[in-house]
């Protein structure tokens, strides 16, 4: 369990050029050969990755039968914004496995972009399962239960349901260690805890293809669909785009990962939960990896101008 000794300071908040907020976390990066080249904070920190597990998922998923287009297979993968392409492929996931979205036992929300979310308000709608953004997680899920002739029910959200003991040997695998804990996510499917460096690890091993083919599948989608995976807007689609090659899966309370086909990793936790430290952080430890990184200009607003920004410490 994570105490506050494991964080140390990773970026301040400044505005007006007075400084406004400190920002702890820590954070993990593996070199090509996967040893640990840089740790802020204690690297072995056990950490809820939440949606940053998504990937981990979807190729317990693959290997259990679930065959998808790429761009579907993304969709899997992602904590999408809600926008029509979003439903849509969702909607094309359940369909292909003889479902509706009524089948969908994931949290009801809006969806997170802001313009579909007042588009679904001007329709007169509310929230439902299908625009919340693990919808393409749980459609996937629902489909390989069909592929395998499990139960489709809410039961497939279930820790003792035969997708997700599958899914539960598939994170100790990647992360190449025991779970250290599974609670229950804000969609309502088990979050799986394991160290921030395990993590890096089930990242890197994707992106390399030590996960094999199943991984490749996921690999290949996340980097060629970006736009599946977020959004407009969104840091972890924006790092995809600007990065070639990257792999990047955001997770809610703070967390981050990515990784290179060339083995170079990277695992971060902000530790109170914010995301405003995250992207970039995330940008300056891969630049300390040797990674081509474009800063990320973490945008400190007033009165709809910027008046300050996010600056890492601690590299």
């Amino acid at each position: 369990m994570a105490t506050p000794d494991a964080f140390a300071p990773v970026a301040i908040t400044t505005r007006n050029d007075f400084l406004e907020s400190v920002h702890f976390g820590a954070a993990v990066a593996l070199g090509p050969t996967g040893e640990v080249e840089l740790a802020i904070g204690d690297p072995d920190v056990l950490v809820y990755p939440r949606s940053s597990n998504k990937p981990m998922q979807a190729v317990a998923m693959v290997r259990a039968g679930l065959q998808l287009p790429a761009d579907e297979l993304a969709l899997v993968c992602a904590s999408h914004n809600g926008t029509p392409m979003h439903l849509d492929a969702a909607r094309r996931i359940l369909a292909g496995a003889g479902l509706t979205p009524e089948a969908l036992a994931n949290t009801p929300s809006m969806p997170l972009d802001e313009a579909a979310a007042w588009a679904v308000i001007a329709a007169g709608g509310g929230r439902t399962a299908l625009q919340m953004n693990c919808s393409g997680k749980h459609s996937g899920m629902l489909a390989t239960c069909v592929v395998n002739g499990w139960a489709h029910d809410e039961s497939y959200l279930d820790m003792d349901h035969p997708l997700q003991q599958c899914i539960t040997d598939a994170v100790d695998e990647l992360c190449e260690e025991p779970h250290a804990h599974i609670g229950v996510d804000g969609c309502g499917a088990p979050a799986h805890a394991m160290s921030l460096t395990g993590l890096a690890r089930a990242f890197r091993n994707i992106a390399t293809g030590a996960a094999g083919a199943a991984g490749d599948a996921v690999y290949a989608a996340m980097t060629e669909h970006p736009d599946m995976v977020g959004g407009a807007q969104r840091d972890v689609t924006w790092f995809m785009r600007e990065i070639p090659g990257l792999m990047a899966k955001d997770g809610a309370d703070g967390v981050f990962a990515a990784a290179l086909p060339d083995g170079r990793a990277v695992a971060l936790k902000i530790a109170d939960g914010g995301d405003r430290a995250r992207p970039p952080l995330m940008a300056a430890m891969l630049s300390e990896l040797g990674v081509a990184c474009p800063a990320w200009n973490e945008k400190i607003l007033g009165h709809g101008k910027q008046v300050g920004s996010v600056k890492v410490v601690n590299l």
